[in-house]
């Protein structure tokens, strides 16, 4: 049977990148090399929305969370996490890896941070270096308004750092304009390439931030990678295959254009959530849905664990189950990257036959149907 892969990451990678990353390996200081990283991270601008420069990295997003955490933060500092899931937990883990001081604004698994309740933090913690963020809560489904966060802590001294790892491309995130600082994402989500790459964002605040902040850094060193950019180069050996994967991948994008990939993004988001509704389901994250992924409350007696292996070893569909206190409850459909409509339809029919397999008093071809619904609405116009 054909494989299927569905999560949030890592995402399907085009065929065409996949030629590309199947050509033979070059040594990373030639001339062609220096112009293929040049071109890749002017294009990243475009994507980060942002007149500053990209800083590449070879990792998985995490270590790019990690980047931002000790470049920028002095030790025994403090920061602001705001928790809305695993990977809002994941700021406060890797600042207590570093010492730094952690006060949490907790949500329910499935609601946003809202901003009165970051401006709330700020006031009683004017002392914060920072305020951590995530654009998609990729273990929920939640979107966050990261432009009013911007707002908020622009007028603080605090840095905004954001995880937008699932929502950069899949979501509008405007680096300069909503006042981020460092903005982090990976390869292998909506950039559409195998994990590897992380990027980020920084701006002129988070610059000077680094001559202050003295925490342990090596490989991770955001000044040393900066000079290594200047001279169309990086300071260590990068992940090069992928760097060349990732030109095809920003190619296609453009090619695309920026607007309608968001929309892309938006129309196959909501036809999965119409197809849950439709079927029954619960979701996760009615009131602020990510366009890059869908949690689904599974019916009960439904073992999500089982469920979600019989999915991937029996119907060869690989989506994603919960996290944590999540485990075995939810079921995650991404519709982010290498993704279109009859992805979106092959998901939800396999959905419905395996919730049937296990029981749960489904209609099948229901929750196809309404997704089919939503996404005529992006059928071309008849010639």
């Amino acid at each position: 049977m054909k494989y299927r892969l569905l999560a949030p990451g890592p995402t399907p990678v085009p065929e065409e990148t996949l030629l590309e990353l199947a050509k033979p390996v070059k040594y990373h200081r030639t001339p062609e090399a220096r112009q293929i990283l040049a071109e890749v991270l002017q294009d990243l601008q475009y994507v980060f929305c942002t007149r500053n420069s990209i800083m590449p990295m070879t990792s998985s997003g995490t270590g790019g969370l990690e980047a931002a955490i000790a470049n920028c933060l002095p030790a025994g500092s403090k920061a602001i996490c705001l928790i809305a899931g695993r990977f809002g937990e994941r700021w406060r883990s890797i600042c207590k890896a570093f010492g730094v001081e952690t006060v949490a604004v907790n949500v329910p698994y499935g609601q946003a941070v809202q901003p009165e309740q970051l401006a709330a933090a700020l006031k009683a913690h004017p002392d914060a270096a920072a305020v951590c963020s995530t654009l998609s809560e990729t273990s929920t489904g939640v979107g966050h308004d990261i432009a009013a966060f911007g707002k908020l802590v622009a007028a603080a001294p605090a840095l905004l750092l954001v995880d937008a790892i699932s929502g950069l491309g899949a979501m509008e995130c405007r680096t300069d304009d909503w006042h981020i600082d460092i903005n982090v994402t990976g390869s292998q989500k909506a950039l559409m390439l195998p994990p590897g790459l992380a990027f980020a964002a920084l701006s002129e605040r988070a610059w000077k931030a680094t001559e202050a902040a003295r925490l342990p850094r090596f490989y991770f060193d955001f000044k040393r990678e900066r000079k290594g950019v200047a001279e169309r180069s990086t300071a260590w050996t990068p992940a090069i295959s992928l760097i060349q994967g990732l030109r095809v991948a920003l190619q296609m994008m453009r090619a695309e254009g920026w607007p309608n990939v968001h929309a892309r993004h938006e129309r196959l988001a909501r036809a999965t959530r119409a197809a849950a509704t439709a079927l029954g389901l619960r979701l996760l994250a009615p009131e602020s849905p990510s366009p890059a992924a869908t949690a689904v409350m599974l019916p009960e007696g439904v073992d999500g664990s089982a469920l979600f292996r019989y999915l991937r070893d029996r119907m060869r569909v690989t989506f994603a189950g919960g996290q944590d206190k999540l485990k075995g409850k939810i079921i995650r459909l991404a519709h982010l990257g290498y993704v279109d409509a009859f992805d979106v339809v092959t998901g939800v029919a396999a959905l419905e036959l395996a919730l049937h397999h296990f029981g749960a008093q489904v209609e099948l071809g229901r929750g196809v149907g309404a997704a089919e619904r939503v996404l005529a609405e992006g059928l071309p116009a008849r010639g």
